[in-house]
């Protein structure tokens, strides 16, 4: 049975994509079948992956709002074992559509509790804000990963996710568990980023991933050509961190 992870992080431009796509790629590379959600309108993840979103026929919004069956949303992917859901930037009138529906927030984990057989981790990408959708990735996840950016105002907005996860722990998925802070875009030639990482390991102690992802050209270029890091350059720093921060979760979670 998999297990399914949520990234989160309301605050935008932590790295929180970035991780899900090489994350999902090196597990992959360990032979773990993978399958990354794409639930962020913006659809980066998909188009990281190599996927032509204006190509998309049924998407992660197709399967929320019209019921589709996501298995015919699901693409693979350049790399074996990973597959993706993609998502669109209809996804984006989503929350409005669903306010009448019934149990609104267990939507996503009625669509992707069928396919936890298939697969060793469901990865899902959230989007940057703690609305309804964001809500409906937390209540069908097992566990959430939170990705931290070694910079002076990354603590802000963690204590409002923090709370978030607190209600949806006590309402709608008690089950709920964090799987880890990652401390995201380190630099340990500044010491403000030495200061955030210090600050967040003595405030979060054994929840904080011993795996650090360094700040890496090759991370940001990588995604332009469509391709995960360890595609675009396996020797470089993004592509070992990532590695590294893959077989963490699985020793894990084994």
């Amino acid at each position: 049975m998999g297990k399914i992870i949520a990234l989160a992080n309301q605050k935008g431009g932590v790295g929180k994509t970035t991780t899900a796509i090489n994350l999902a790629a090196s597990l992959a590379v360990q032979e773990k079948k993978v399958l990354l959600v794409d639930a962020d309108p913006q659809a980066n993840a998909s188009s990281g992956l190599g996927i032509d979103i204006r190509q998309v026929g049924v998407s992660i919004y197709e399967c929320m709002i019209d019921g589709a069956n996501p298995a015919d949303g699901i693409q693979k992917t350049a790399i074996e074992y990973l597959d993706i859901l993609p998502s669109h930037i209809d996804l984006v009138g989503a929350e409005l559509e669903m306010i009448n529906i019934e149990n609104r927030e267990k939507i996503l984990s009625a669509v992707l509790q069928p396919l936890k057989s298939s697969y060793d981790y469901i990865l899902i990408d959230c989007s940057p804000s703690l609305g309804l959708i964001t809500v409906n990735c937390l209540t069908a996840a097992d566990s959430v990963l939170i990705p931290v950016q070694c910079e002076y105002f990354a603590l802000e907005g963690i204590s409002k996710l923090l709370n978030t996860i607190k209600i949806i722990k006590s309402r709608l998925n008690t089950e709920l568990e964090i799987e880890g802070f990652l401390l995201t875009m380190y630099d340990q030639r500044l010491r403000s980023a030495r200061q955030v990482a210090d600050e967040v390991r003595r405030h979060f102690q054994g929840l904080v991933f011993k795996t650090v992802i360094q700040r890496n050209v090759t991370l940001s270029v990588a995604p332009s050509h469509g391709q995960p890091v360890m595609l675009y350059d396996a020797d470089s720093r993004g592509a070992i961190d990532h590695i590294q921060l893959a077989l963490e979760i699985i020793r894990k979670n084994k």
